[in-house]
C-alpha cells in the first residue's frame, strides 16, 4: 500500500530536518536569508499599499531580528555591542515601518541588513572550509569514523 502525504507537510518535515540537522553558521545565514525575504515581501506589500500582507511580513522580520540580537554573546568578540547596537536599530525602523506604513524605513533595514547577511554567508563559507581542512587527511569524517 502507496501512503501519500500532503506536499506541504512534506516540505514543513524538510525544513524542519534542515533545520535542526544545520551547524550554527548555517542557522544565522538561514535567519539572514528569511529576514531578507520578509523585507522584500514586505517592501512589495507596502508599495501596493496592502498593509496588512506587510504587517505580517515585518513582525516576522522583527521576530528574526530579536532572535538575532538575543542570541549574541556580546562578550564574545570586540565588535559584539556594536553588532547589538545594529540589531536594535534595525528592530526600532521595524517598529516604525509597521506602524508609519513607512516604505523608506523598511529599504532602511534593507540597506543595513543585506550588507551583513552577505558578510555572515563568507564568513559561514570559511569556517566551513577551515573545517574541511581540518579534518583533511585524518581518514575520519566528522563523526570520528572513515
Amino acid at each position: 500500500m502507496t501512503m501519500t502525504q500532503d506536499p506541504r507537510l512534506a516540505r514543513a518535515q524538510y525544513n524542519q530536518d534542515a533545520i535542526l540537522s544545520a551547524s550554527p553558521g548555517r542557522l544565522l545565514t538561514m535567519l539572514f536569508d528569511r529576514l531578507m525575504l520578509d523585507l522584500q515581501r514586505a517592501e512589495a506589500a507596502q508599495s501596493e499599499q496592502d498593509w496588512n500582507r506587510a504587517s505580517g511580513y515585518l513582525i516576522h522580520a522583527q521576530d528574526i531580528v530579536a532572535e538575532l540580537a538575543g542570541t549574541l554573546d556580546v562578550e564574545r568578540w570586540d565588535g559584539g555591542q556594536n553588532l547589538l547596537a545594529i540589531y536594535l536599530f534595525s528592530s526600532t525602523k521595524l517598529v516604525s515601518a509597521n506602524v508609519e506604513h513607512s516604505i523608506e524605513r523598511t529599504r532602511e533595514v534593507i540597506a543595513i541588513m543585506e550588507p551583513l547577511r552577505q558578510t555572515w554567508h563568507e564568513a559561514a563559507a570559511i569556517v566551513a572550509q577551515q573545517s574541511i581542512a581540518q579534518h583533511a587527511g585524518t581518514g575520519t569524517g566528522d563523526l570520528g569514523f572513515a
